[in-house]
């Protein structure tokens, strides 16, 4: 590496729903409900955010064996929801997702200025996601055609263990050319799997608290919002964030430049991730 660039970031993996796309990480959620709705049973939206971030057959799994969930499928079932109960649940899910991903595709609002101007100063981006491949095809197309195009996108499903494995980081570091450098590339998300991927591949880590998981809210909320309850809202999500290892916290994508040089800058002051 040019010794100038010794303290620079060289390239950022993005994660997708609640940080790229989908304002409030929302497609998911309604998914979720449907779908066990669909077996007779209730679970709430934040029962659903919880896993969030795990491979989706991860995060069904873990919404089964959580305490009131199991607890119906058992009445119901008379006996413990099993691994083979979650791919069939999948199996359900993933026609369900992909049609609420594409009804929240848009991407967040300052993304893809933000994108460019960063591509234009020859930063690399690459892409991971719990969502699987069946449910992403055609949010990348989609995402194509608005401009989006990074060096790989690494669904839950493309690599033999995902977050929070650093297998699909390490595809990613590969796609961009910066194989051995992951101390100079940001893992952007808003979930604590996202984060722990990135942390684990040895990487930087931004979380953003306003856009994503964390919150859970519309754009359209956060915008109506008082600034007290903004504020409160962005202490809240933030804490999340920061307890789940990310270095730097912002509200959404649109801040990436201003994460980049705060990185940059501790980089410069001789730390690492």
């Amino acid at each position: 590496m040019n010794p100038a660039q010794d303290h620079k970031i060289q390239g950022l993996v993005l994660d997708w729903a609640g940080t790229i796309v989908d304002f409030g990480s929302l497609a998911p959620m309604g998914a979720f409900v449907e779908l066990f709705a669909r077996h007779h049973m209730e679970i709430t939206i934040a029962e659903a955010r919880v896993p969030m971030g795990l491979p989706k057959i991860e995060h069904i799994a873990a919404l089964g064996r959580m305490p009131a969930i199991a607890a119906q499928w058992q009445a119901l079932h008379g006996r413990s929801f099993g691994q083979e109960d979650a791919q069939q649940l999948l199996n359900e899910f993933e026609p369900m997702s992909a049609k609420a991903a594409l009804d929240r595709s848009s991407f967040i609002p300052g993304f893809l200025s933000a994108y460019h101007a960063l591509t234009a100063q020859g930063l690399a981006f690459a892409t991971t996601t719990g969502y699987t491949r069946k449910i992403m095809t055609p949010l990348i197309e989609i995402a194509r055609a608005q401009g989006f195009a990074p060096a790989l996108v690494v669904c839950c499903d493309d690599v033999a263990r995902s977050r929070p494995d650093p297998m699909g980081m390490q595809a990613c570091l590969q796609a961009m050319g910066l194989q051995g450098q992951a101390a100079h590339v940001i893992k952007v998300d808003d979930t604590a799997p996202g984060l722990a991927e990135g942390l684990a591949a040895g990487s930087w880590t931004v979380g953003v608290a306003i856009s994503g998981n964390a919150l859970g809210w519309t754009h359209e909320h956060w915008e109506l919002a008082s600034h007290t309850d903004q504020a409160h809202a962005r202490a809240q999500a933030s804490a999340v964030l920061q307890a789940a290892g990310a270095h730097e916290v912002i509200d959404s994508v649109a801040d990436l430049p201003l994460a980049i040089a705060r990185i940059e800058q501790r980089m410069a002051l001789g730390e690492s991730p």
